[in-house]
């Protein structure tokens, strides 16, 4: 069986479609996000919320993570993932033992950031990032880790920084390229303009970057595209509708009326699909 990363690489040099990566932050999540696409993203900032019910501002231990991509391996090992590994878990030495656990079990991708302790989402203020020469010292030894396994350099930074960055990353092996938190279609097609890698643009709700569609991502040459959040954020709006209207009953349930109505049936259904 060909390695889910192989299959990746491959296909991002013989095709010049748009693979879109939908977020998902636990085995739900990601049985839903399946029916839509064939890549999943295990989202940092999703998984911080899902698992510890914290913020994504670094709490996130690097066997939690690996843990959970095991997880949805097993339930979904037709499917490529994408598994956020923040900064590599600070050291080197981890960051490549982390990568050889997850190239080993089949994940597609992996996404490494530039950014220094204490680190933030990539859509917020705060951000601070690590010395040039100190990421792509990181970003080479995962590379070097790596056997399948494609590997996406991203970058935090902002103005002028950006494309220093893209160009040194673009020196590198990495597979594909991320500057995440974009603030302008113009600065996206400066970034084109400055390297030959394939990129990847992330687009979250409420976020920094343009929501931009596929067919304008397309014509501005980027490859893949990450939904971070949808099904998040999707979640927790629905969860608060439901018990809103839970206690506006007065403890009655709604009657199952709704085409989108799920109860005991439907639920079952869609995780016997994993069976």
């Amino acid at each position: 069986m060909t390695h889910p990363g192989q299959a990746l690489r491959a296909e991002l040099s013989a095709t010049t479609s748009i693979e879109p990566f939908l977020g998902i932050y636990d085995c739900l999540s990601a049985t839903v996000a399946a029916k839509y696409s064939p890549n999943l993203f295990l989202s940092g900032f999703g998984f911080s919320a899902g698992f510890y019910g914290l913020p994504d501002v670094g709490y996130i231990a690097w066997s939690d993570m690996v843990s959970a991509a095991w997880r949805v391996r097993q339930i979904l090992p037709a499917h490529r993932l994408l598994v956020d590994i923040d900064d590599g878990y600070v050291d080197i030495h981890t960051a490549r033992y982390v990568v050889q656990q997850l190239d080993r079990m089949g994940v597609a991708m992996v996404m490494l950031e530039d950014q220094a302790r204490p680190r933030r989402c990539g859509h917020v203020d705060g951000k601070s990032l690590l010395p040039l020469v100190d990421y792509i010292e990181k970003l080479n030894a995962v590379l070097d880790a790596r056997e399948h396994t494609c590997v996406l350099a991203r970058t935090d930074a902002s103005g002028p920084e950006i494309f220093r960055r893209v160009e040194a990353m673009s020196r590198t092996s990495a597979d594909v390229l991320l500057v995440d938190g974009i603030d302008s279609i113009e600065t996206l097609r400066q970034v084109r303009a400055c390297t030959d890698k394939p990129l990847l643009y992330n687009q979250i709700a409420g976020g920094k970057s343009p929501r931009i569609s596929i067919p304008e991502l397309r014509s501005l040459g980027v490859r893949l595209i990450q939904y971070s959040t949808p099904l998040l954020f999707a979640a927790q709006q629905a969860m608060v509708i439901a018990l809103d209207d839970l206690f506006d009953r007065d403890g009655l349930l709604s009657p199952p009326t709704q085409e989108s109505f799920v109860g005991v049936k439907q639920c079952l259904a869609l995780l016997e699909t994993n069976v």
